[in-house]
């Protein structure tokens, strides 16, 4: 689900090294092949990736899966031009949709609805039992994503200004990291580490709840538009292999687990529990007007976006927030009813 805005120069440097500067449907050896960039949090995104569906569907294609830690991260990758497709959260979306990044990607997939998957969490004996409390806490989070946008979000909520605490920059594995030295008060991050954080601490909010208050955060799937315009074929292939993981994760949740556990190197029961923690959509909804839409009928997602974008700007993390004209052409929905059918 899911953050740097800004990394260092040497990281894109290096990344940009990884490709050729363009996408991988640009011509010569790299035109049949398929960089993505996922995240290890539960998903039908796991599920794809250990069932092997996509080399399947497209024996023609070399796919290359990295893992990334973040949705900063995946974007400054995206701006090297060393990734084709990716799972990322939401607000790393708009913020990559917005200025200074303007990144040509489109959002082509809702892999998942944040619910109980992501929460605020407050280490026991710290004296925090509300939001309200965590004035002059120390209160980790990765910085550009889903989780840090429901932070702010739930600060805002509690009329509590971002400069009443410190906030820290981790990504999940070291926030468990100083949660176990006992360097900080409260964390806001997503599954797995977030039930390690709940062994020991006191949920203040989760992100299923800020989403009924209407700050919903989502992870997607996102493709560069130069791979699009190269290999709409391959996009169809990957969005068809999604839409398979969602049908599997609400017909067959024993066999999604089984395959959750073996990327994340959980427990099935455990990761079966991880995944009903979160929402995920039904894939005929993904062509609704609530999320994708149609060509013709353009869905609410590009509104959620620019509304993300918004609450960003307002914040002062990103410059400027794109019209909803410009988001609107950075959804991709081409097709999409006949390809989510089964």
């Amino acid at each position: 689900m899911r953050v740097k805005l800004l990394l260092p120069l040497v990281l894109a440097l290096l990344l940009a090294g990884c490709g050729n500067g363009t996408a991988s449907g640009a011509g010569g050896a790299a035109a049949k092949s398929i960089r993505i960039a996922y995240q290890a949090f539960p998903s039908g995104d796991l599920v794809v990736k250990n069932k092997k569906w996509l080399e399947q569907a497209l024996p023609g294609y070399t796919v290359q899966w990295t893992k990334f830690d973040s949705g900063a991260s995946i974007n400054t990758a995206f701006v090297a031009k060393s990734v084709d497709i990716a799972a990322i959260g939401s607000s790393p979306v708009a913020r990559g949709l917005s200025a200074p990044l303007n990144i040509p990607y489109q959002v082509a997939f809702v892999l998942d609805v944040a619910g109980d998957n992501e929460a605020l969490v407050a280490r026991n004996g710290a004296g925090i039992e509300k939001v309200e409390d965590l004035r002059g806490k120390k209160v980790a989070t990765p910085f550009a994503s889903t989780a840090h946008y429901s932070l702010l979000a739930a600060l805002s909520r509690a009329k509590l200004p971002e400069s009443a605490v410190t906030l820290v920059d981790l990504e999940p594995q070291d926030i468990l990291a100083s949660w176990t030295r006992g360097d900080i008060d409260a964390a806001y991050t997503w599954l797995p580490t977030l039930k390690e954080l709940k062994k020991g601490g006191k949920t203040l909010i989760s992100s299923r709840q800020l989403a009924t208050a209407g700050k919903p955060t989502l992870d997607l799937g996102v493709v560069s538009t130069a791979f699009i315009q190269a290999h709409p074929e391959a996009v169809d292939a990957w969005r068809k292999v999604e839409a398979r993981a969602l049908q599997l994760i609400a017909d067959n949740p024993d066999e999604a687990a089984t395959a959750v556990a073996a990327e994340l190197n959980l427990a099935k029961d455990d990761a079966r529990d991880q995944l009903s923690q979160g929402v995920f959509l039904k894939p005929a909804d993904l062509a609704s007007p609530e999320w994708l839409g149609t060509p013709s009928d353009p869905g609410a997602l590009a509104q959620n976006l620019v509304s993300a974008a918004q609450f960003l700007k307002e914040q002062q993390k990103i410059d400027a927030v794109p019209d909803l004209a410009t988001v609107r052409q950075a959804i991709y929905n081409k097709g999409l009813p006949d390809v989510l059918s089964p």
